[in-house]
């Protein structure tokens, strides 16, 4: 019965942690006071063994979201129908509440590239990403979330800005939208926008995710600031303030701590988890200037 009722249990809009093997046990023993984990789709598409074993323990007591990194939705060519059916597949085995995927391409031909690759934002490309969210969401059933990227170059062919190719998108498929407040701040940072106005124009609307991540500082061949969204440490003070204001504007909805390498122990996410929780309880005494759209 406990099974039965997490897995009907929608994600609140609280702060979640994603998954990670270092943390099974703690979880399972201590039963933290989070609102829901995440995992990477592509982490358990095998068919059993342990990692199965402990996100069936952990999915019968909390809400879960999943996130996939390899469906290559921005690419050009057709999307891979066996990893489709695959993500379908663990779909229906955890039922996750929540299921997004990246702006992003990462295939060619044959090979599959360890990065997520920027889209150049065409007519074209609009089109072909259009079909792909469309084929997505018919395939596995259900609306699926779109991430906004955290990008390091611009395309000359462009001819939308990336919040209205976003938008576009959300406009012709119907699918909701993932904010990834780091992202906004790496990619602003890169080319050198307001992230202020970009959280402004986002399609707010549609927002029914956000994620918060750590990044990486280095410097451009021109000794420019060039942020790497590399999920490898806290939070920084800057994305938290992001994050306050995006909060302000939209209310609370499910927020994610990211930590993908150089995971710290439980308490150190436990306690960043403790600080979303936070901006987000002083937003509930607000009015929001943008209703999230069910």
């Amino acid at each position: 019965m406990a099974s039965e009722v997490a897995r009907l249990q929608a994600i609140p809009p609280r702060a979640g942690v994603g998954l990670k093997a270092d943390h099974y046990k703690t979880i399972l023993d201590t039963r933290p006071d989070v609102g829901f984990f995440e995992v990477h789709a592509e982490n358990y598409m095998g068919a059993g063994g342990p990692p199965h074993r402990y996100l069936a323990a952990i999915r019968d007591q909390y809400p879960l979201s999943l996130h996939g990194v390899g469906l290559s939705i921005g690419a050009d060519r057709p999307l891979d129908r066996a990893h489709l059916q695959r993500l379908k597949h663990l779909i229906e085995r955890y039922q996750p509440d929540l299921f997004s995927e990246h702006l992003a391409w990462s295939t060619h031909g044959s090979a599959f590239l360890d990065d997520l690759l920027p889209v150049p934002y065409t007519t074209e490309a609009l089109t072909r990403v259009c079909a792909h969210v469309d084929e997505i969401q018919e395939a596995l059933g259900r609306r699926m979330l779109l991430e906004n990227p955290a990008t390091y170059l611009a395309f000359a062919e462009s001819t939308f800005s990336e919040i209205d190719f976003i938008a576009e998108v959300v406009r012709r498929t119907g699918c909701g939208l993932l904010l990834d407040v780091n992202n906004v701040h790496v990619a602003s940072t890169n080319h050198q926008w307001d992230s202020v106005r970009y959280i402004d124009g986002f399609p707010l609307a549609h927002v029914q995710e956000i994620h918060l991540a750590g990044h990486g500082c280095e410097r451009d061949e021109k000794g420019r600031p060039l942020l790497i969204d590399s999920h490898d440490r806290p939070v920084a003070d800057i994305v938290w303030n992001l994050f306050h204001h995006a909060v302000e504007l939209i209310g609370p909805v499910p927020t994610l701590i990211e930590r993908d390498a150089k995971v710290p122990a439980w308490i150190e996410l436990q306690a960043e988890a403790d600080r979303a929780e936070t901006v987000m309880l002083a937003a509930r005494h607000k009015e929001p200037r943008h209703a999230v759209l069910g």
